[in-house]
């Protein structure tokens, strides 16, 4: 055992030392090949956008422009300071790209003001109307202009932020702007970052907030100190012990985050959001679009969704598709690929993307490629199968709507109920003692809990499971998952979070039995009728909740189980829904953390279920 444990140590330190290998001959490459200047890039209104810019050496050739804007900065700063990577990916800087990055207006060493996804003017008066798609538009007009060496094209890309900035970037897209990809994009900051179905991401935007948005004096190439330095290996502990959410600005911090007043103030999905929606903005778009997500993104899987429908329904004649790939927030380019959780996918993915997709879009569009562009308007991935997959649509027309009900006896069947009484199924919801959303606690809030073994939640008593039996054929369910229950809580205010399992075969080796989450989400019921005029329930009196899991595409493989879990808490990913209907979460007082007893029904009458497409198998 101590030789095993040796020879690993040994390869580890292997594999690490590799790594730093392959980091330094990339940065040493971009030093030898590329020049880098700073230049401060005015806006319309005046306001000056610093803006880091890195152009080939071999300049007997030109070449397109490849931009990034930003609010995590485009450091490191100081024109003989450079980036160890300046690409999405190494084939990018072999290829010969001006590479373009830009601190967005108020950031770090840009002027200006910084507003969280600020809104789009659609209908704009003067230069003193400015947004992310004006800055954008500038930005490129004088590049074109000053830049030596370009060829007059302009791509632009990001990760969840920056994907946000290369959404805003495409509207009304300058002429140059031939090829846009928005990755993990966020397109409204109420349904991605902050809130799911009306839920609080609480160690999410409680550590972006702590690290990120902070008040400045002015220009700075320094990131701001935390606001409070958080010392805790037991994050469900640490959430716990702050008690309810009034307690953060006394206890933390301290009202130095504006932000988080913002949040805390605007608990409904008001116009205080819904400016910030820029998914209806999404017009007169000229460039082509690749958006990019990952199914296990436990912050943006909304955006890109909904970034590649909205596009296609504004644009109808824009080029524009989706990929959809087994990775967590921005997976794509920070890793191989090959696994996640408790998930296997067989080979590296990440890598076949990089190749094959992302490399050949720019190169085609900016790059006066003749080769034909070998890609699909939906590239997915098949979890479960673990296949790549090629769609003229998504969600795919041959998928057909299948409902799985639930039913006594913890079954899961594609038959509705029969019975006519109304039967249930019941658990008693405690808000102090949580269902974990994760059984690695030490963590602040891991990457990984998308695609985890969930026995650890099946064995609680406030967990319900419903599988199907043994499936004696293949089951393929692509497109949206739409939840659609039947409940009654004790209380005035509940949770609802619904899972998407598949269960191994108890004989599958090391994976015996195990509960692989494939799709989770999470509803606050308040907003059940509408998520702008939250309202309290009827104690004991049935009502119904239909919210989207958004899609899938996963194959539950025979001798396999489909399985559903139901249950009120999800901490801390979630924050804890006092259970007693208070106007404001984020006021809550501890008396109002109540337990209650919440039902789910199964019956004929009130037949809980979930709908899904189930694509035929080929053969």
């Amino acid at each position: 055992m101590k030789g095993r444990v040796a020879l690993f140590f040994l390869y580890a330190c292997f594999v690490l030392q590799v790594g730093f290998i392959q980091a330094d001959e990339r940065a040493d490459y971009i030093r030898e090949h590329y020049t880098k200047y700073e230049k401060q890039i005015p806006m319309r209104d005046g306001v000056k956008l610093f803006t880091a810019v890195y152009m080939p050496n071999d300049m007997s050739k030109t070449y397109p422009i490849l931009l990034l804007r930003t609010p995590y900065s485009v450091s490191p700063y100081g024109a003989d300071q450079y980036k160890g990577q300046i690409g999405p990916h190494e084939a990018f800087e072999k290829e010969g790209f001006i590479f373009v990055y830009q601190d967005v207006r108020g950031r770090f060493m840009s002027e200006g003001q910084f507003v969280h996804m600020t809104p789009h003017i659609p209908d704009k008066q003067g230069n003193t109307d400015t947004d992310e798609s004006t800055d954008t538009y500038d930005t490129i007009e004088w590049l074109l202009k000053y830049l030596p060496g370009h060829n007059s094209k302009v791509g632009q890309w990001g990760i969840s932020y920056p994907g946000f900035y290369a959404s805003a970037g495409s509207i009304d897209s300058h002429p140059a702007l031939k090829a846009v990809s928005p990755q993990a994009p966020v397109s409204d900051f109420y349904w991605d970052d902050v809130y799911h179905h009306g839920a609080f991401l609480l160690p999410h935007l409680f550590g972006f907030l702590n690290n990120v948005q902070q008040k400045r004096e002015g220009p700075t190439d320094e990131w701001p100190d935390p606001i409070y330095d958080i010392k805790t290996t037991d994050a469900y502990k640490f959430f716990l012990d702050v008690g309810p959410l009034k307690n953060v600005n006394e206890l933390y911090f301290k009202e130095k985050s504006e932000f988080w007043n913002h949040i805390t103030r605007h608990p409904n999905y008001d116009d205080f959001w819904q400016k910030r929606n820029i998914l209806p903005h999404l017009k007169n778009i000229k460039a082509a679009v690749m958006v990019v997500g990952g199914w296990y993104d436990r912050e943006d899987l909304f955006g890109p969704l909904n970034t590649y429908h909205t596009i296609e329904k504004q644009n109808p004649d824009t080029f524009n598709m989706l990929v959809m790939g087994p990775w967590y927030h921005g997976g794509w380019l920070r890793g191989k690929g090959s696994e996640l959780g408790d998930t296997d996918f067989g080979f590296p993915v990440s890598e076949y993307y990089q190749a094959h997709v992302d490399f050949h879009f720019f190169k085609h569009f900016l790059k006066d490629d003749d080769s034909a562009l070998n890609l699909p308007e939906a590239l997915i991935f098949e979890t479960g199968a673990n296949r790549w997959r090629q769609f003229d649509q998504w969600p795919p027309a041959s998928a057909e709507k299948t409902k799985l009900y639930f039913h006594k006896g913890n079954k899961l069947q594609f038959d509705a109920p029969p019975e006519e009484d109304d039967g249930y199924d019941a658990y008693i919801s405690d808000p102090n003692k949580p269902v974990p959303h994760t059984r690695d606690n030490s963590k602040w809030i891991n990457n990984t809990f998308y695609a985890e073994d969930q026995r650890f939640a099946a064995r609680r008593p406030d967990v319900l499971v419903f599988q199907t039996d043994i499936l004696d054929q293949d089951v393929t369910l692509a497109g949206v998952i739409q939840a659609n229950l039947f409940v009654s809580t004790t209380g005035t205010d509940s949770d609802w979070v619904v899972k998407l399992i598949d269960v191994y075969p108890d004989d599958f080796g090391e994976k015996a039995a195990q509960q692989t989450l494939v799709r989770a989400e999470v509803f606050r019921g308040r907003f059940r009728e509408s998520y702008t005029e939250p309202k309290p329930f009827t104690p004991n009196e049935v009502a119904g909740i239909s919210f989207k899991l958004w899609d899938v595409l996963h194959t539950f493989k025979r001798g396999h189980r489909i399985m559903i879990h139901v249950q009120s808490t999800w901490f801390p990913f979630i924050d804890r829904n006092p259970q007693t209907y208070v106007p404001n979460i984020f006021e809550a007082n501890q008396k109002d953390f109540i337990t209650v007893t919440n039902h789910v029904y199964r019956s004929k009458r009130h037949p809980s279920h979930i709908e899904v497409g189930v694509l035929k198998q080929q053969f």
